[in-house]
Formats: structure tokens, C-alpha cells, sequence
């Protein structure tokens, strides 16, 4: 992986630069992954990940200017990525007329409709559990499990209570304990 400059100095480049495009750019490139990957978790269509992706970099874009720096650069993209992905969900909830309990069968379906997607694989059947879960605690067990992100960072970036994220967690590991061992 590329050294990039910190996140501090590449905002302040940014901010203070004739040329926004070549801090902006390490920005996108030294983040681009995780928050890819955090968003394609959510809304499990690669397509669907990409254009949040992009949607996302253009607020950064347009936003960068006025960043308070009163969290980190990190919990900041990671704050518009996860309410990206609540508002297209919610979008598409719109969109196709339908009810918050047909929402996971959705998900689930468009699980199920991917490529490589095998049932009997350990890794498919943790999506599959994982779709079941209700938005919040989706979003804070993936943010555990795959980030093993801190909950004080949790607390940060979904500006929640330490404690409403730690059961959260809890209540999403119990579903989906049981959901692998009864499917």
C-alpha cells in the first residue's frame, strides 16, 4: 500500500491549495476501499456500492471546504457513507413500494441473484444473516466485525451512545447466531 500524507495535512492542502485536485485524489485513493466495502455491505449490489461511492466522493467534494476537523477526516467519510446508504435504501424502499418487512427478503434476494453467490458457503450464509438484521444493528455489526472498529469510533461517526451500540452488537450476533444455526 502507498504511504499517503495524514488526513490532517491532506485536508489543510486541500483547504489552503491552488491545485484541490492532487490532495483530493490521496484522499479518494487512501480511503476508497474501506468505504467501499463498508457501503457494498449495506447495500450488497457492487453497482449500487459504486455509485454511492461516487455520490459520496462528490459531497466530499463539495463539503471538504467547510470540514470542521472536529472529528477525524475518517469519521467524517464514514458518517456520509453509512447515511448514503440509509438514504438510498430508504429510496429504494420508495421507489419499489416496499414495506420495511419486505426490505430484507429484498436485500436477500439481491444476495441470492450475485454471481459467485453459493448458499452452502460459510461466507454467503453470514450475508444472508446479515440482511436479516435490522438497519442499525447491520450497520454496527459490520462495522465490528469487518472494521473491528472501535465503539468509542462507532459512537463517533453514528453519534450514538457507546452502550446503545454495544447491545446493538449483541442483539445483531444473537440473530445471527441463530439464523446460522437454524438455516
Amino acid at each position: 500500500m502507498a504511504l499517503f500524507p495524514d488526513d490532517n495535512d491532506l485536508v489543510f492542502q486541500f483547504k489552503n491549495g491552488i491545485n484541490k485536485e492532487i490532495p483530493f485524489t490521496q484522499i479518494i485513493k487512501k480511503h476508497q476501499e474501506k468505504l467501499y466495502w463498508h457501503i457494498r455491505r449495506m447495500v450488497v449490489n457492487h453497482e449500487d456500492a459504486n455509485d454511492i461511492l461516487q455520490n459520496l466522493f462528490i459531497k466530499v467534494w463539495k463539503g471538504l471546504d467547510q470540514f470542521r476537523e472536529d472529528s477525524q477526516l475518517y469519521t467524517w467519510l464514514y458518517r456520509i457513507a453509512t447515511n448514503e446508504c440509509i438514504s438510498f435504501l430508504e429510496r429504494q424502499k420508495k421507489r419499489l413500494s416496499i414495506s420495511l418487512d419486505d426490505d430484507n427478503s429484498f436485500l436477500t434476494e439481491k444476495l441470492q441473484a450475485e454471481k459467485h453467490f453459493d448458499a452452502n458457503k460459510l461466507e454467503w450464509k453470514l450475508q444472508l444473516a446479515i440482511q436479516q438484521l435490522p438497519e442499525k444493528q447491520k450497520i454496527v455489526f459490520c462495522f465490528r466485525y469487518y472494521e473491528e472498529m472501535p465503539y468509542e469510533k462507532m459512537s463517533e461517526i453514528l453519534q450514538t451512545s457507546q452502550g446503545a451500540l454495544k447491545a446493538s452488537y449483541h442483539h445483531a450476533v444473537k440473530k445471527i447466531e441463530n439464523f446460522m444455526l437454524n438455516n
